[in-house]
């Protein structure tokens, strides 16, 4: 039976997992610059030792109201196009889970919640809400992230239909 990691995150008191090999890393709140006319999913960029890192609010994502003042930790992960960092309230723990645990996605769940959730894992105390990130990223807007220290294009443009 596979065993696989899932790093774990809170908003309010849901649990939510990633899997282990996508994530780069995870910090603590970091200074933000917004971004001017970006999708209200996408709450700014963090310059991560030099690397420019697209910040996705995740509890804008999933339909969570949003929490005054709370800053917000960050899940930074590995994507094709660069890293993307996904605010939540805060950091749990690595969890390890095998495949008789995993069911899908429970019918109750609805909006946003309902297409980024591909399953829970049942663990002791709780259910462990399975994130799909791809989903996530895109539903955010965030086309493609550029990981370089210029910080040019993070936000990769939509094909233009004017003639210009």
């Amino acid at each position: 039976m596979a065993v696989q990691q899932f790093c774990t995150f809170f908003l309010d008191d849901h649990c939510f997992g990633v899997e282990v090999e996508k994530v780069q890393e995870v910090l603590r709140p970091q200074k933000m610059t917004q971004i001017p006319l970006a999708p209200s999913t996408v709450k700014g960029l963090i310059n991560l030792r030099g690397q420019i890192v697209v910040a996705i609010d995740l509890r804008q994502c999933l339909d969570f109201d949003e929490r005054e003042g709370a800053l917000s930790a960050n899940v930074v992960l590995r994507t094709d196009d660069g890293a993307v960092s996904l605010l939540v309230d805060r950091i749990g723990d690595v969890m390890e889970t095998t495949e008789d645990s995993f069911e899908e996605a429970p019918e109750t769940l609805t909006g946003a919640a309902a297409d980024l959730v591909h399953g829970v894992h049942k663990l002791e105390d709780k259910l462990m809400l399975v994130l799909d990130t791809e989903k996530t990223i895109r539903q955010a807007g965030v086309q493609g992230a550029v990981s370089n220290s210029e910080g040019t294009d993070v936000l990769a443009e939509p094909t233009s239909s004017r003639g210009e």
